[in-house]
């Protein structure tokens, strides 16, 4: 087999997965208000598994009704909940395939607020720099709250027979918030230098540690790099981390009980970065701002600059976009930096559709395995397609132009 590498499986300390292609955290808004999961949901990860990728990481479920990010996604926040869930680990494991759910919370960084909590919480009472979402800074209280339920959340995904759960802890949600250096300016123990910013994290590892045990597969997704300043109409202001900073951070997750580092970029979604190579959907932004205007404070200045100027709109984003014959394995570099310090497997997400670059970032030992989203959504079945792929990369266009 030309790609065998692909196909070898990798083991972590409490799983095992059939092979290296990993389908990213990506959905549609398929389930109910009240956090309810619904049959569109199941059928949408049950085609991946079909499609024959290894493990299918969620999409972001939020661990609290005030850190989802939009309405009508799926949530662990109760125990009523776990049904559901079990229901699509069955459909899922009928296919050979894992289901890692991703706990999440959005803090300050939504896309669409729901009516119950117009102000989010976050690291900082800053206001989301994109939309102007408002938030207060989490008290004392509020950070022990918000460790539980992320610990509580680890349970039920374990009591609904998944095979593990993934922090999101990259691309400026909550706990991106208080490990950014550009976002999180508190003056208590959480706050200051870096093992203060990473102390939230590693609180959340050692509840989810202590709630579920040590045999349950746990990880981590983290933006190596922030690049908080990319874009200079959303940001204005530092950089956020480097990847000195993250590998530390990682370093730590791995002491405190973390079984792999999921490697991504970008202080804020979307980014030029992440999804990489994206183009701006300025016509698309224009619908979407329209019905944002009176949540966030800067929704109306948006909707205004993607409405009258979409052209300039399009220049400042695609300034920072990575030239087209990078942005295929992108976060490979960081990737690399991460297993080097680590002892954990490392999954690297950035671009990946093509068998042969996959194939090589395995044997150079940039990473031990990747996650895709677009190209598998584009083509479900992908990873069977490998064994009998061209080598040569495709056209750079069938990325840039590849689905939001």
């Amino acid at each position: 087999m030309a790609f065998e590498p692909i196909f070898q499986p990798l083991k972590f300390r409490n799983l095992t997965v059939k092979n290296r292609v990993f389908r990213s955290n990506v959905s549609g808004r398929f389930d109910n208000y009240d956090g309810s999961g619904n049959q569109a949901r199941i059928n949408w990860e049950t085609k991946f598994a079909r499609g024959g990728v290894g493990a299918i990481i969620s999409s972001f479920v939020p661990v609290l009704l005030r850190g989802r990010i939009v309405p009508n996604y799926a949530m662990i926040d109760h125990d009523r909940h776990i049904p559901f869930w079990r229901a699509v680990g069955k459909a899922v494991h009928e296919f050979d395939c894992r289901f890692i759910m991703q706990l999440s919370h959005g803090g300050r960084q939504r896309d669409i607020q729901g009516v119950e909590f117009p102000v989010g919480l976050s690291s900082t009472g800053k206001s989301d720099p994109t939309h102007g979402f408002r938030c207060q800074a989490m008290t004392l209280a509020d950070i022990h709250t918000t460790v539980d339920a992320f610990a509580e959340g680890a349970r039920r995904a374990r009591e609904a027979g998944l095979d593990g759960v993934e922090l999101h802890g990259a691309n400026g949600y909550l706990i991106t918030q208080f490990l950014s250096s550009a976002v999180n300016d508190r003056k208590d123990e959480y706050g200051g230098p870096l093992e203060n910013r990473a102390r939230f994290v590693l609180d959340i590892v050692r509840a989810i540690r202590k709630k579920v045990g040590n045999d349950f597969h746990l990880q981590m997704k983290i933006s190596v790099e922030e690049h908080c300043d990319a874009v200079s109409f959303f940001q204005f202001g530092p950089s956020g981390n480097t990847a000195a900073d993250s590998v530390q951070v990682c370093k730590w997750l791995v002491e405190a009980g973390v079984d792999a580092i999921h490697a991504s970029a970008g202080g804020f979604f979307p980014h030029p970065r992440n999804p990489a190579g994206s183009d701006l959907p300025v016509d698309d932004l224009v619908k979407t701002y329209d019905s944002m205007i009176s949540s966030g404070d800067l929704a109306f200045r948006n909707y205004l600059l993607f409405r009258t100027t979409p052209d300039l709109a399009r220049h400042a984003w695609q300034a920072t976009v990575p030239k087209p014959e990078n942005i295929e394995g992108l976060n490979l570099p960081n990737a690399r930096k991460v297993k080097e310090a680590v002892t954990v497997p490392v999954i690297c997400t950035g671009g990946f559709q093509t068998a042969s670059v996959i194939t090589a970032a395995l044997e150079r030992g940039d990473c031990d395995a990747v996650s895709i989203a677009r190209p598998l959504i584009a083509n479900n079945d992908l990873v069977e397609t490998f064994p009998v792929a061209r080598t040569s990369p495709p056209h750079p266009a069938r990325i840039a132009t590849a689905a939001w």
